[in-house]
């Protein structure tokens, strides 16, 4: 038809990604960051065990202040004054040591179980800082995206229940912290190639 545009708009499903499989790892802080998502976590990293089927999700938290010069009705800058990077999930296995070591802000060596089988510790009303490094992979088929996290620490737990029918769990929002040189999060991903666009 006469002056009409056509437009070929290139979509592929594999740029796409759902969260289909993943996990977490704890290490001290200073472990350095894995060299690939395709590279299996080792000691000193340990497994944090089955999350629930929320996944991860990778929250942004952000702030900014507008400046509109007099006269005018719409801002001519935007400053922002707060950018803080969270990773939540809900974990599953809360009898696990590292899950419990980071739920409680307790050394492994303090839940081993005695002689008896027997784990008891006590939870403190001060709380010191308990910063540790993160590494969260998420899998779409051969996509990943991986997450280092160098220094993050648990800052909001939720309520745990026990009841009959639900899985207990523990539910964490882990903020991030600059490292030395000002990072919060280091990504390490395998994607595929992007096609070349037609209209480009």
């Amino acid at each position: 038809m006469s002056g009409e545009i056509m437009v070929n708009i290139t979509r592929a499903a594999d740029l796409t990604m759902v969260g289909a499989n993943g996990g977490a790892w704890v290490a001290p802080v200073g472990t350095p960051a894995l060299d690939s998502p395709l590279t299996h976590p080792t000691d000193p990293w340990a497994a944090l065990g089955a999350i629930s089927d929320d996944g991860l999700v990778n929250g942004w938290d952000e702030e900014s202040q507008a400046f509109t010069p007099w006269g005018l009705t719409s801002p001519f800058r935007t400053q922002i004054t707060r950018s803080v990077r969270t990773f939540s999930a809900t974990m599953w296995e809360t009898s696990r040591l590292a899950v419990m070591s980071l739920h409680y802000r307790l050394d492994e060596a303090d839940l081993e179980p005695d002689g008896e089988g027997l784990t008891k510790f006590a939870e403190t009303a001060s709380p010191v800082p308990d910063r540790r490094a993160f590494w969260f992979l998420v899998i779409d088929g051969d996509n990943m995206r991986g997450f280092y996290v160098p220094q993050g620490e648990i800052s909001e737990r939720s309520d745990v229940t026990y009841k009959q029918d639900e899985i207990s769990g523990f539910e964490w929002t882990i903020t991030t912290y600059p490292d030395e040189v000002g990072n919060t999060v280091y990504h390490c991903d395998k994607l595929p190639v992007t096609p070349a666009d037609p209209l480009s």
